[in-house]
């Protein structure tokens, strides 16, 4: 049997500093995070609703069994997933090329850089007032422009209120907003590579397209899976704009399973199923980020 080393008295200084300096971090953590965990469990498991006391009570996996055969669970959980499919596929492809251009030398760089960023410090409340004035349908400014181009008629469009435009409109309006995000990160990843990568790269052969797929996005590659995992959260939990402008209408067009776990918790007092709701989001969010990070390979070298 290995015999454990007796640790110094500067070593054990160290470590009784670094359990302080920790110990806040581990209480907010447990107190904010860790026990709510436990206490939505616990209610998921309840018949919870206030209006009818009379039905409350414990009844095990009864909501997670009403769940599977919930059709607006599934519709919720449907629009969630082309949600964010459609703002992370969109906001990948539009946050690298806007990085890519504010990577270049160009002069008043510095200006168009807090252009460019400046959405991501908007709330979701003012986002929701920009847009929802955008695409009013009688003092808009889409319509008004597509009026005199004479694209539409004078009646204008409800883009908001129509089913067939609805769903587009929402996820514009986000992208508008989540494009920054991805642009600090890539362009701060984009700072971070060495230069003299490019030039060997030049000095074989390598065009601009074969240097951004061979060297640029290998180099990126633990800022990319990090940026699509935080960023698939958030989008997957965003509540304030999508519920602001729409209300998950029309038809439930854009009632994701955040919007519709609210609505059945806080409209419909409905504790205990919406409480199941909330921990079925959440298993959701650790599989995927699981199974996200395995396939990714994130924490592995360059080369790999």
């Amino acid at each position: 049997m290995k015999k454990q080393r007796i640790l110094s008295k500067e070593e054990r200084k160290e470590q009784r500093l670094a359990s302080a300096l920790l110990s806040p971090t581990i209480l907010l953590f447990t107190v904010f995070i860790v026990l709510p965990g436990f206490y939505m469990l616990y209610l998921s498991l309840q018949n919870l609703n206030y209006a009818k006391p009379y039905r409350n009570g414990f009844v095990g996996l009864q909501n997670y069994v009403e769940m599977l055969h919930d059709a607006a669970f599934w519709n919720g959980l449907n629009v969630s997933a082309k949600w964010v499919v459609a703002e992370i596929l969109l906001q990948l492809v539009c946050g690298m090329a806007l990085a890519l251009l504010l990577n270049q030398k160009i002069k008043g760089r510095g200006f168009f850089r807090a252009i460019s960023f400046a959405p991501w410090a908007v709330s979701g409340t003012l986002t929701t007032m920009l847009w929802t004035l955008i695409y009013s349908q009688h003092i808009g400014v889409l319509n008004m422009i597509l009026k005199a181009l004479g694209l539409i008629g004078s009646e204008g469009i409800a883009w908001l209120g129509n089913e067939k435009t609805v769903f587009g409109a929402v996820v514009i309006a986000e992208l508008w907003r989540g494009i920054p995000f991805f642009a600090i990160n890539f362009l701060a990843g984009l700072q971070s590579i060495p230069q003299n990568i490019y030039e060997a790269g030049a000095m074989d052969g390598c065009g601009r397209f074969q240097s951004f797929w061979k060297l640029t996005l290998p180099f990126l590659k633990e800022t990319i899976v990090m940026t699509i995992l935080l960023r698939t959260i958030w989008t997957f939990n965003s509540f304030d704009m999508l519920y602001t402008m729409t209300g998950g209408g029309p038809f439930r067009l854009t009632t994701t399973l955040p919007i519709y776990t609210y609505q059945v918790t806080f409209a419909s007092g409905e504790f205990g199923y919406g409480s199941a709701l909330a921990v079925t989001s959440t298993l959701i969010l650790l599989v995927f980020a699981a199974v996200f990070m395995k396939a990714m390979r994130y924490g592995g070298n360059v080369d790999e």
